[in-house]
């Protein structure tokens, strides 16, 4: 079985090269779901480590396996990654159907939606992300316990703690 350490090495591997849309490091963002992840144990924070690879890199859920990740761990990742011919929405009910996933799935809402990356995108691009992520945070959040959701939102975006007291 991989360790924290060699699951964050093999997804720094993986995203090489690859950056987000404000042109950060994309292993940037895979550490900050990760870090939101934490207090909930290691596998969590690999899954987050490695929630976008099956989607965004050519690893699949079998070289994962094959590579020592932990079967439940590559389960959520499978979980979180996109499915061809499901819509956007469908995607985020489809994941709150596993509660690890759907507290992955949180976390990487919650960086996406950091006000200091949304400021570096163009303003159409901005409200059409943000109003995209709220939308997934009224399915998401009602399929989590508020104390787990608060505490991927102090971590990853405080921000967010506003919103989530109005929300629940």
């Amino acid at each position: 079985m991989k360790s924290v350490r060699e699951v964050e090495t093999l997804a720094h591997d993986a995203h090489a090269g690859q950056v987000d849309k404000t042109g950060v490091p994309y292993i940037e963002h895979v550490r900050a779901v990760a870090a939101g992840l934490a207090p909930f144990g290691e596998e969590l924070v690999m899954a987050g480590l490695l929630h976008d690879v099956i989607e965004d890199t050519d690893w699949t859920a079998g070289r994962l396996r094959a590579a020592g990740v932990p079967p439940r761990v590559v389960r959520i990742v499978e979980a979180v990654t996109n499915e061809a011919g499901l819509t956007y929405a469908e995607k985020i009910r489809r994941i709150t159907g596993d509660a690890q996933a759907t507290l992955v799935k949180i976390a990487d809402n919650a960086h996406n939606s950091r006000p200091e990356r949304a400021a570096r995108l163009p303003q159409e691009q901005r409200d059409r992300l943000a109003a995209k992520y709220r939308a997934a945070r009224d399915v998401l959040w009602p399929a989590a316990n508020r104390d787990d959701i608060e505490g991927i939102v102090r971590i990853v975006n405080p921000s967010l703690l506003t919103e989530l007291d109005e929300h629940h």
